[in-house]
């Protein structure tokens, strides 16, 4: 009797055990299916940057910096700034194209069919491009007026078994055809890093330039992070050949105006601002601003489910329309009453090409002299310029002139953010000038801030070069508006701007030279146009 008892309680043991396990099944999987998908932590999958700036966890980070010193060299010996660049990060190239996931926006005209003509067909922006005053040439470029020095030898690969490691073309298991060269092996955004010299940022006719937009509106993502610092949200984004772009997402809509009580630095950062600018930029040939490409983006798939950054991730929500939305944490805009949303998880943004980290290669950051503030030194004093010009490093070289380059750009955007520019730490004061951060340009088209061109109102001086092309932007065959209106629908969400936006730039042109038709007046003009035709770096 008391044998049978036993055995039955032990079957009745086992059949409870057996349910017990059987309901935490059932439970475990409920909460998968009700919880949000968590940051991918899987070695298979790159892991982004340090959102921190901290010492990478891994080894991948440090692998490919390894990398890139056998492939750039002579880096700047200089001082270098305590900021840390964000690092590149690791991925296996693609099979196919571009990510699959992005589509079109029904509030917006995408215009895929003119991506090409812009670039290569007979329009407006062509003939100005062939015009002489886009062909003056740079000088010789020699070793110490490149960025890096590249290595010959070193190709641009990875090992075929599946290794994520860099590896040496001399170690390389997987390589080229016959006849290529190494440096075939470079992905663009390497190119561009490498065709950074003294004199611009890109040249004239480099053909990597519509690659890289290319790429930046249509590469996979395979990680995001948010960028550290800075008053509003931002982004980086990872592709699989390893390069890097900063994306900076849709706050405001085209035809919304910044009202008139803003002050500057409480304006929204547009992403179309910083797609424009990069165009004007180019139409100038000031040729200072990394190449920018709209996006529309995949707030699940390409955001919320690979980033390794927890602070972004816990930023996600639902809104009460089913969209899709997150915050971020930054000084201003980062909360959930200025969150982040999608339609219902596609969000517009722009994407620019990241420049060469900080630690390969040191930028210093200069203060502009005509910064708005409240003290008011140049506001109230007409000789702030004689002052200025007795300053290094605007008492040689063509410091101060760039300086007035950045501030025409700046008028025709309305950007009036520009407290302090860099330049990089390699080729000292002679050098041009970096045009970054332009996302609080082209926010009021119905108002002309001359304040900004106070640099040029109160030095009396402008490059020659410069004037003639503004010039040449201000007659009908190469008139501003149009060149600029043909650049933007080559982009992919194209109308960038609104119609009053480019009508200002036609208005503000003409401010510009008028300007300097008046510097002329009471100066002269071989006073006011300094000669840099023959050398654009010699004053």
């Amino acid at each position: 009797m008391l044998r049978r008892l036993q055995t039955l309680l032990q079957r009745k043991f086992k059949i409870l055990l057996f349910f017990l396990l059987l309901l935490a099944l059932l439970m475990h999987m409920a909460l998968d299916l009700a919880l949000p998908v968590a940051p991918s932590s899987c070695s298979c999958i790159p892991k982004a940057a340090n959102p921190l700036g901290l010492p990478p966890s891994g080894p991948l980070v440090s692998v490919q910096k390894k990398l890139s010193l056998r492939i750039l060299q002579d880096f700047s010996g200089s001082n270098g700034s305590l900021e840390k660049g964000s690092r590149s990060l690791e991925g296996r190239p693609p099979a196919g194209g571009g990510s699959k996931t992005v589509l079109r926006d029904r509030d917006f005209k995408h215009q895929w069919a003119g991506v090409k003509s812009a670039w290569t067909g007979r329009s407006k922006m062509a003939a100005l491009f062939e015009h002489p005053l886009y062909k003056i040439p740079i000088p010789e470029l020699v070793k110490k007026d490149k960025l890096f020095s590249v290595n010959p030898k070193e190709k641009f690969t990875l090992k075929s078994s599946g290794s994520d490691e860099w590896v040496s073309s001399s170690k390389a298991e997987m390589v080229l055809p016959t006849g290529k060269t190494p440096y075939d092996t470079y992905p663009t955004w390497l190119r561009f890093h490498i065709g950074i010299n003294r004199y611009e940022l890109y040249s004239r006719q480099d053909p990597s330039t519509p690659t890289l937009l290319e790429e930046l509106a249509t590469q996979k993502i395979i990680g995001s992070v948010q960028k550290p610092g800075g008053t509003q949200l931002k982004l980086i984004m990872t592709f699989p050949n390893y390069g890097e772009a900063l994306f900076k997402p849709m706050k405001q809509t085209r035809d919304q105006e910044t009202p008139a009580d803003f002050f500057y630095f409480s304006d929204f950062e547009r992403h179309n601002a910083e797609i424009a600018a990069f165009h004007l930029d180019r139409i100038l040939d000031f040729r200072r601003i990394p190449p920018v490409s709209g996006r529309l983006v995949n707030i699940t798939k390409e955001i919320r489910d690979i980033t390794t950054d927890k602070k972004l991730a816990r930023t996600f929500f639902i809104s009460p329309a089913s969209n899709v939305c997150f915050f971020g944490e930054c000084s201003y805009y980062c909360s959930t009453e200025h969150a982040l949303c999608g339609k219902p998880d596609q969000l517009e943004g722009s994407m620019a090409a990241l420049l060469p980290d900080k630690e390969l290669a040191k930028r210093h950051s200069w203060r502009s002299p005509w910064r708005l503030c409240w003290e008011g030194r140049w506001e109230l004093n007409q000789n702030y310029c004689a002052q200025v010009r007795k300053t290094p490093p605007y008492d040689s070289g063509s410091r101060l002139l760039d300086l007035i380059d950045m501030t025409v750009l700046d008028f025709l955007m309305g950007n009036m953010d520009r407290h302090h520019y860099e330049t990089f730490e390699k080729f000292g004061n002679d050098t041009f000038l970096l045009h970054l951060d332009n996302g609080r340009g082209f926010g009021r088209h119905s108002h002309d801030e001359m304040s900004i061109l106070a640099p040029l109102q109160q030095c009396c001086s402008i490059k020659k070069s410069t004037f003639l092309r503004l010039q040449l932007l201000a007659t009908e065959p190469y008139r501003l508006s149009d060149v600029m209106r043909e650049a933007l629908a080559s982009d992919r969400l194209s109308p960038v701007l609104s119609e009053p936006h480019l009508e200002a730039l036609d208005r503000r042109l003409k401010r510009v030279l008028d300007m300097v038709r008046v510097c002329m007046a009471k100066g002269g003009q071989k006073e006011v146009l300094v000669d840099d035709m023959g050398n654009p770096w010699i004053y």
